[in-house]
């Protein structure tokens, strides 16, 4: 008779950042479980994907084109890229939102635009305060109506405060709706802030932010080293079906190889698991568990809302001067008030300095609707000598948000023979409904005592960040009795946060620092 103890049969379904944190956390004890991770695509990563260039064309290798950076509270993103040999790269932040004189700010120099709103900014601390007080109620209200209550201007909100959160959240369209709360905690929350509040000009002058490594070699060397832990990696399988999920019992599940090149997918096949983690979208997940999914698991996944966009990447300067303010000009700057914004228009008028990395434009039809740019040119680490060659075209990226309002979209100015990709994205919308229908309530599906087998893990599950994502299979893992690894006491907190709010429980389990993994 063996004297081994049985390894708990873990499938993971979906390779993002959100399953190969929960894989990787699993391997850590390949005596305890088993561990199999499903991937539909051809490769791992999920949205955090480059795409190749031609260097002698561009200027670089490849294009980061579904995650560009974060902030400095990334700490187990950041703990993951180190272990595999990559890196972060700081960079200082630079925005334009608006074009021309009354719409057009920044957070590089004074604009006129920040001086004529200087009253909606200092009120709008006060609203962040507040809120922060009474978050619990604010988190039920969105942003355009805090707004109004705290008497904040429409012309503010469609000028500075949309098109600030577009930037954070990635929500276009559907920033209005967004959840009160969130827009406090991205200011506020030591866990979630991306930057401080200025009183004086709303975003302040140059914070520090990280642009991530080549995403495709990462997630490439993540999943080898997985692997050689005894990792079963499943790429261009499908999850069909979950046959049953018996409360005493395994999980028996069917899947097959994608088709590929025109050909004919695999054939279907079947296996049984003792836990199954769904690392995909909130729909998806609802989708993929049909008739087996119970009727708290239909309603929560259900609240999430999700809408659909397309990110060009793009060589279409001509497109892009047109909508945005891409250099700097007198016109565009206030008379300095101080020694500190007199040396911030002296930066931005030396040759080159003001260049900057997001921009957005909000509709004339519509203010609270937008789309988004980035400048990857002026961003991403790899194009760092092509920024100094001026006959190097730069590489831009605009994201068209909910394809309900298509028609208001610039998409079609694009010149076609400069389009070098174009990607459809299903995102969350952040509605302030989220925070009522689906977050609240995440421990009432994804506890493993509730005898369903199943969690559910990705940034949907709070906010649209490669953090959260990462620190949402951690918790799953963990809550199946892995140790938890410590980036450092900061990240520690984050995850502490997240997984009492995921699984209605305080974290008990063991603590490893990662320095004592090797």
């Amino acid at each position: 008779m063996s004297t081994h103890p049985k390894k708990t049969r873990v499938l993971v379904v979906g390779a993002g950042a959100a399953g190969m944190s929960c894989a990787d956390t699993l391997a850590q004890h390949p005596d305890r479980f088993e561990v199999t991770l499903l991937e539909r695509a051809s490769v791992t990563g999920g949205q955090a994907t480059s795409i190749p260039l031609d260097t002698s064309k561009y200027g670089a290798s490849y294009l980061n084109d579904g995650v560009q950076g974060g902030s400095h509270i990334f700490r187990h993103t950041f703990a993951y890229f180190r272990a595999h040999g990559f890196a972060p790269t700081e960079v200082e932040l630079q925005v334009a939102f608006g074009k021309g004189t009354d719409g057009f700010w920044s957070n590089v120099f004074p604009s006129p635009v920040v001086k004529k709103f200087q009253r909606d900014i200092k009120r709008f601390g006060t609203l962040l305060r507040v809120v922060k007080l009474l978050e619990i109620v604010f988190a039920f209200v969105p942003i355009w109506a805090t707004l109004r209550l705290f008497g904040l201007s429409k012309e503010f909100g469609d000028t500075m405060v949309f098109p600030l959160m577009a930037l954070f959240l990635g929500t276009g369209n559907q920033t209005a709706y967004v959840s009160s709360a969130i827009l406090g905690r991205l200011f506020t929350d030591p866990n979630m802030r991306l930057w401080e509040y200025s009183p004086d000009t709303l975003l302040p002058n140059l914070p520090k932010m990280f642009t991530f490594p080549h995403l495709s070699e990462f997630y490439k060397a993540w999943a080898k080293s997985l692997e050689q832990k005894g990792v079963d990696i499943k790429t261009s399988h499908e999850l069909l079906e979950i046959v049953e999920r018996p409360s005493r019992g395994p999980v028996r599940v069917r899947f097959r190889r994608v088709a590929e090149n025109g050909g004919e997918p695999g054939p279907v096949m079947e296996a049984v698991y003792d836990e199954l983690v769904m690392a995909v979208l909130a729909d998806d997940a609802k989708r993929l568990l049909g008739k087996a999914a119970t009727s708290t698991e239909k309603r929560v996944l259900g609240g999430a809302k999700f809408f659909d966009d397309i990110t060009v990447t793009h060589t279409d300067s001509t497109y892009f001067n047109k909508h945005y303010e891409t250099s700097f000009t007198d016109q565009l700057a206030a008379e300095p008030q101080g020694e500190d914004q007199q040396k911030q228009l002296a930066f931005a008028r030396g040759e080159g300095n003001f260049a900057p990395m997001y921009y957005t434009l909000s509709y004339k039809e519509d203010g609270t609707k937008i789309e988004m740019s980035f400048d990857c040119t002026n961003y991403q680490p790899q194009f760092v000598d092509a920024r100094k060659d001026k006959e190097t075209p730069h590489v831009f990226q605009t994201i068209f948000l909910d394809k309900t309002h298509a028609d208001l979209w610039t998409k079609d100015e694009i010149a076609k023979d400069q389009i070098v990709a174009e990607k459809k994205w299903h995102q969350l919308g952040h509605n302030w409904t989220h925070y009522a229908k689906v977050v609240p309530w995440l421990s009432r599906i994804n506890s493993p005592r509730k005898g369903t087998h199943t969690q559910f893990i990705g940034s949907w599950t709070l906010v649209n960040m490669h953090e959260v994502a990462c620190v949402s299979g951690i918790a799953a893992a963990c809550a199946l009795g892995a140790d938890y690894v410590r980036p450092d006491k900061f990240g520690e907190d984050f995850f502490r946060k997240y997984y009492l709010l995921s699984h209605a429980a305080r974290f008990k389990g063991k603590v490893q620092h990662r320095d004592d993994q090797n």
